[in-house]
């Protein structure tokens, strides 16, 4: 997220920012009426609230995948171009091209979206992506 945003966000008084909370509940008969959430002491708040934004993603959950593809310095997955040649030796690449665009270290394993290394981070871009790694995956069957 952008520094202006965040600081708008931070300094408007009709905008409650909570982090590292989790929602445990949504209420309302018709329409959001009450949020109630639990913090990271396990404290449980309740407020009349009527829209909820979620920030997710920010974070890559991919540590999992370390050994398996390629990721850079921050748990993105490197894909395509941003595959470097010793990233490629590392993961033993056993093909003759080049990985395509969104193809990770592994052949066949394509990434896209906001887990994606060089990914901008909005939703229309990783349907877009989305897309275009299925263009790839009929191209590899095809091969």
């Amino acid at each position: 997220m952008s520094r202006y945003l965040i600081r708008r966000i931070e300094e408007s008084p009709r905008i409650l920012l909570r982090t590292k909370t989790e929602i445990v509940a949504l209420e309302g008969a018709e329409n959001l009426e009450i949020v109630r959430w639990r913090d990271e002491s396990g404290n449980i708040e309740s407020y009349d609230i009527r829209h909820v934004f979620l920030m997710t993603g920010a974070v890559p959950a991919t540590c999992w995948l370390n050994g398996c593809v390629a990721l850079d310095g921050k748990n993105f997955i490197k894909t395509g171009p941003d595959l470097s040649e010793a990233d490629l030796a590392a993961a033993h690449w056993p093909l003759p091209r080049a990985p395509y665009l969104l193809e990770t270290s592994l052949p066949g394993v394509f990434a896209v979206g906001d887990v994606r290394s060089g990914n901008i981070k909005r939703v229309a871009s990783a349907v877009g992506e989305g897309s275009i790694a299925i263009s790839f995956v009929h191209q590899i069957l095809r091969e």
